[in-house]
């Protein structure tokens, strides 16, 4: 009877050392691997922006050491493709969604109900129809961060350039929300100072050039939101425009790399960053993303000017601006 008690008693301990070195191991006390939560992004197109927000993310999950499996689609800039990506994602049952631009954003918030969503480089998820407002806790299953833009700051440094001027185009993607309304924006900021404006639309990068050859003669500087297509396209932009003695300031600092004269914006990549503390908050700390309001950005803004570009056109920078000149 005592060598059938010490039996049991060293197959229970036996089992108790198995159990806790599986609980050790990565795996729960049922013996199944505990697996790191995983993220799925779609980003709609690849472009310095787009892609300095997704560099952000990631770079800011890293530094935090939160282990997580990450899942990157790009939609090459086509709209069908946000929503096969998205259904993909929902269908792989990833823990959340980040969905980088006002399309992909769209698409993943008709995909589910239920995955949490983050989205950025929205300029406004409530103007895009993603949340309610962009002022208090979202209620719903989207949050993320917006890359609304200083328009009515953006448009004083164009007029900076071309005190004279009569008339600004507004050049955009019309299929784009939030294109549409910064456009808006642009157009009662200048409506206020007594400047008339014209509207220059493509939906297509194969309509680009035809319709930026059409402003010339027309306008006296153009304004460009960031607009995606226009983002992609700012080497054809520039082409027509700055031969033509036309500036241009864009919505963001990459369009001024490419060719724009200047912006006064942030940095995409300090956006993403802002966008991974809120992954944080959902995956690590089990925060409702309905509870976590639409951020704007944080950081300093800055005026980046292109002095080739200034050059090109005949522009002399002033004195106060000289140190924005790249």
């Amino acid at each position: 009877m005592k060598k059938l008690l010490a039996l049991l008693l060293a197959l229970t301990l036996i089992g108790s050392l198995a159990a806790c070195s599986k609980t050790e191991s990565g795996e729960d006390s049922q013996g199944e691997e505990s697996a790191a939560p995983r993220i799925g992004v779609i980003q709609l197109t690849a472009h310095p922006a787009l892609d300095a927000a997704l560099e952000g993310f990631v770079e800011a999950l890293d530094e935090s050491g939160f282990a997580y499996e990450i899942d990157v689609q790009n939609a090459g800039g086509e709209q069908s493709n946000c929503a096969t990506i998205a259904n993909k994602l929902v269908n792989d049952k990833v823990d959340l969604i980040l969905a980088i631009a006002t399309p992909a954003a769209q698409a993943a918030a008709q995909a589910t109900t239920e995955i949490p969503i983050l989205v950025t480089a929205v300029t406004s998820p409530a103007y895009a129809g993603l949340v309610e407002s962009n002022e208090e806790a979202t209620g719903g299953n989207v949050s993320g961060t917006s890359d609304m833009n200083p328009v009515a700051d953006q448009i004083d440094l164009l007029l900076s350039f071309v005190p004279e001027a009569k008339t600004i185009g507004l050049l955009f993607n019309a299929s784009e929300d939030n294109s549409i309304l910064q456009v808006e924006m642009a157009e009662k900021a200048l409506s206020a100072k007594g400047i008339d404006t014209l509207r220059f639309t493509a939906t297509e990068t194969s309509q680009v050039q035809s319709v930026v050859q059409s402003m010339v003669g027309k306008v006296d500087g153009v304004y460009i939101p960031t607009d995606n297509l226009m983002a992609d396209t700012m080497a054809t932009i520039v082409m027509v425009l700055n031969p033509a003695g036309i500036p241009t300031v864009g919505g963001e600092g990459n369009m001024v790399t490419a060719g724009a004269l200047a912006t006064y914006s942030f940095s995409y990549k300090e956006l993403g960053r802002q966008t991974a503390a809120q992954a944080l908050q959902i995956l690590r700390d089990g925060v409702d993303v309905g509870t976590i309001p639409i951020g704007f950005y944080n950081g300093e803004l800055e005026t980046v000017i292109n002095g080739k570009t200034a050059e090109e056109l005949g522009i002399e920078i002033p004195e106060e601006l000289q140190s924005a000149v790249q």
